[in-house]
């Protein structure tokens, strides 16, 4: 049994009215009044047939057209490299780190929290344990200036606001969202050792697109050229599954099952092919050369197994329309994961993966995301109404990026000329033919229309817009070139 959602009339009409300004690829499959059905699993506007990544690709005009070459992606790599705030280029930190800039990163991170927070059954946390977990920060032992430490992450891993594992959330019986887990790190990801926390157990560490705390454990230390030479190797494989792992080996166990995550660029090793590889011989796999840590913690390298099975390939995938929906559907209904936790991803880490599987670098967070001066995009804020907003989203390409706060979303296709997106999402509600309010819980990846999502019992999603990003390339008629996008703010026009 299905229904239909009386909220979607007088969304459509406004798409409607937008889709005269729509590209001719839009406005050749937009109705007049779009509605939506809600099927029995409750999620509006789904059918099974939307779950198939095939589904969409036969909907584009130019599945395999190519958005970006090669060069483009490695100029625009580089402009967010040098343009946006929230990277940080490794190799031009100086060889020596003085106090107040190692400080500096750890206080702009570390701050102590100043509402209550419960643990994960749902009990207070005690200030003594915030206290200590500041003290375990030991600032005051950060030497006035010291030599730049360099290192490999051998093992993907959590990285925190402060040096504990332990877990804290901002309503008692919350259980997700951890207000100390920042982000991941992967295997074979460089970062600059800043700091060791007083009980020695934890490192701060400046990845490219992170700075925060990391578990000794997971992190090799080596010299400079060791770990920038390690990143320039070739040949490689460049991960293009969702999550793969390197087979199992009891011979040695620093390289088995590790979790390989998609995007990530693993250079070969030169073991020869006809050699046994940790108690297997090599000729179905590719032999990866992977960091490891000996128990000193300085940097060694290992070969490891990849199965020729899974799913990689010898260089980025080409940016493309198809690309892009095929890679972003290998994560369908993996489990939200506030900050990469769970093994898994939340929205910025989705549609991070999803381009750097193709080259394309984008910052962590949706916060630098969505204003990167490096990246095309067009912003709104209270001042732009719904004509405006609708009008942007008639122009939206397979591929763009739909924010909204602390959200981010990708432009799938279109359906009878209504948008449908694909995102990690920890919620997801609509208004029901009952004016009330219908969670569908959906913590995961999922596809949805983009129209009849609410942000609150009043505001759709795209009323509450605050940006729209195309990582390949410039919004035609909505922004300037990205290198401006950092000197002023971009308003819609429709």
């Amino acid at each position: 049994m299905t229904r239909r959602s009386p909220l979607l009339t007088a969304l459509a009409l406004g798409l409607a009215i937008a889709f005269g300004a729509a590209t001719p690829s839009s406005a050749r499959d937009a109705p007049a009044t779009p509605t939506y059905e809600v099927p029995e699993s409750g999620v509006i506007g789904i059918r099974d047939a939307y779950l198939d990544p095939g589904f969409w690709v036969a909907r584009m005009t130019h599945p395999d057209g190519l958005l970006m070459d090669r060069t483009a992606i490695t100029a625009q790599n580089a402009r967010l490299q040098q343009l946006d705030p929230s990277m940080h280029d490794l190799r031009a930190i100086p060889a020596t780190l003085d106090r107040a800039t190692v400080r500096g990163w750890i206080e702009d991170l570390s701050e102590r929290p100043t509402s209550e927070r419960f643990d994960v059954d749902g009990a207070p946390v005690p200030a003594a344990t915030l206290d200590a977990m500041v003290d375990n920060l030991a600032l005051d032992a950060i030497p006035a200036s010291q030599p730049t430490r360099h290192g490999l992450v051998v093992h993907r891993a959590a990285l925190r606001t402060f040096p504990t594992a332990q877990r804290m959330f901002s309503r008692a019986g919350e259980t997700d969202i951890d207000r100390l887990q920042e982000s991941a790190l992967f295997p074979g990801t460089p970062v600059v050792v800043a700091h060791e926390s007083g009980d020695g157990d934890w490192l701060f560490v400046v990845s490219p697109r992170y700075a925060a705390w990391i578990e000794k454990r997971h992190v090799a230390i080596g010299s400079a050229d060791e770990v920038f030479g390690y990143l320039d190797q070739a040949p490689y494989r460049i991960i293009t599954g969702g999550t793969e792992h390197t087979v199992f080996t009891r011979e040695e166990p620093r390289v088995s099952q590790l979790q390989l995550d998609m995007g990530l660029r693993v250079p070969l090793s030169d073991t020869p092919p006809d050699k046994a590889v940790n108690g297997q011989h090599p000729y179905t796999t590719h032999i990866l050369r992977m960091p490891v840590r000996n128990d000193d913690g300085s940097l060694a390298f290992s070969p490891a197994l990849l199965p020729r099975r899974l799913d990689s390939a010898s260089d980025y995938l080409p940016l493309t329309p198809a690309n892009l929906v095929r890679q972003g559907f290998k994560f369908l209904g993996e489990r939200y994961g506030w900050g990469h936790s769970y093994d898994a991803r939340d929205c910025s880490g989705f549609v991070s993966e999803i381009y750097r599987s193709m080259g394309v670098q984008l910052p962590r967070n949706t916060s630098a995301q969505a204003v990167s001066p490096a990246l095309h995009h067009v912003t709104f804020d209270k001042d732009d109404d719904r004509a405006a907003r609708m009008a942007a989203v008639a122009k939206l390409q397979v591929g763009d990026l739909v924010y909204i706060p602390g959200h981010v979303m990708m432009m799938i296709g279109r359906i009878d000329g209504a948008p449908y997106v694909i995102h990690d999402t920890n919620g997801g509600r609509y208004l029901g033919a009952d004016g009330e309010l219908h969670g569908m819980s959906l913590n995961g990846v999922s596809v949805t229309p983009l129209l009849p999502m609410m942000f609150n019992d009043h505001e759709t999603y795209v009323d509450r817009m605050t940006s729209i990003v195309r990582p390949h390339g410039a919004l035609d008629g909505l922004a300037s070139t990205p290198t401006d996008v950092g000197t002023k703010t971009m308003k819609a026009t429709p």
